[in-house]
């Protein structure tokens, strides 16, 4: 008979937003793939990065997404170094509150598994816990973790603080803006983001820029290189 667990699902009670990846040097991402799918299929958001991503790409996109949680499968070994260097890194960018969730098979053993815990890092998920839980309920714990509010009662976002370099205040005024926009239920929420727009400055002009070409062509090449170049 199959454990109750294994069916497990969460309803969230926050929009949450997680960035998947698979370590540095490490090509297998069949683990995480399915992970991916699983958190999507329960609500959350997913920004996807593949295969092979260091540290300072998974912290920087974590931080321009405005995510709850990174959660990164580590099958290369050197998963130590790696898991500790991120989170002094989202420390050291201000982002401590973005929770680290880790996995990695029978390659990371059970003591290090705790020491990576009490370093920082929120679950490191071992074969035991997928055994106990199955995929779902491994997916449930982890976003059970991440769900918590990222807008407090007390931000408000500032236009002149809406420049290039300061990631973290336009990512965090983006999603409230998406928040606001979304409450159906408190147009005063709504009224908000309308009055915010009408503080920007007259000459705050957006260019708008479209990409053509066939299948193939190399539009989505461009368009990482252009945003990777200047964004």
């Amino acid at each position: 008979m199959n454990s109750p667990h294994r069916t497990k699902t969460i309803s969230l009670q926050n929009k949450v937003r997680i960035v998947t990846a698979t370590s540095l040097f490490d090509g297998h991402d069949a683990a995480i793939n399915i992970m991916r799918r699983i958190i999507q299929s329960q609500g959350a958001e997913v920004i996807h990065l593949g295969h092979d991503r260091g540290v300072e790409e998974i912290v920087d996109v974590a931080i321009q997404e405005d995510v709850q949680g990174i959660a990164v499968s580590s099958y290369q070994g050197g998963h130590n170094e790696y898991f500790r260097y991120m989170v002094d890194l989202l420390k050291k960018k201000n982002s401590g509150h973005i929770q680290v969730f880790a996995g990695g098979g029978g390659v990371i053993v059970p003591s290090e598994i705790d020491e990576l815990m009490e370093y920082g890092v929120n679950r490191v998920y071992s074969p035991e816990d997928g055994r106990e839980l199955g995929l779902q309920g491994m997916i449930a714990d982890m976003l059970k973790r991440a769900d918590f509010p990222l807008i407090t009662d007390d931000f408000k976002p500032e236009p002149v603080k809406l420049i290039p370099g300061n990631i973290q205040h336009i990512a965090r005024s983006l999603t409230w803006a998406e928040g606001s926009l979304t409450d159906e239920q408190n147009p005063v929420h709504q009224q908000k983001v309308t009055n915010f727009l009408d503080e920007l400055p007259d000459n705050s002009h957006i260019p708008v820029i479209g990409l053509t070409g066939t299948g193939g062509a190399g539009k989505s090449c461009l368009m990482d290189e252009l945003v990777r170049s200047f964004i």
